[in-house]
């Protein structure tokens, strides 16, 4: 299995690039063609579904970066992770938790929970 970490990492970092290109292109290296993310915001399939969900949230939090607080845990393909929304060095405004199942060293399903929005 590719280092979980890093294939982490990688989503994360898909969340925090703001450019519509480059965004793109991560989202080719990190999901599998046929990927699929779901949370209570939303269900989406392909790499233009979770772009435009991407790009959703991040003009509904602009400003705002994502971070992960503690290492991945993983085993048999899946990996689970907390998340934070805010700005580095203060309170989170958005917590969460996602469950990815890998296929081949990239993501094939996100399953996200939400465990703290802003008010």
């Amino acid at each position: 299995m590719t280092d979980v970490r890093t294939i982490v990492e990688q989503y994360i970092a898909v969340w925090n690039e703001t450019d519509s290109g480059k965004r793109r292109a991560l989202i080719a290296d990190v999901f599998t063609d046929g990927a699929g993310y779901t949370d209570p915001l939303g269900a989406v399939r392909g790499h233009d579904g979770i772009d435009r969900f991407v790009a959703g949230a991040q003009a509904q939090f602009g400003g705002l970066t994502f971070s992960l607080p503690a290492e991945p845990d993983a085993h048999h393909d899946l990996a689970r992770f907390q998340w934070y929304l805010g700005t580095p060095g203060a309170e989170p405004v958005a917590i969460g938790f996602d469950v990815v199942e890998l296929e081949d060293g990239k993501i094939a399903d996100v399953h996200g929970f939400l465990d703290k929005m802003p008010g």
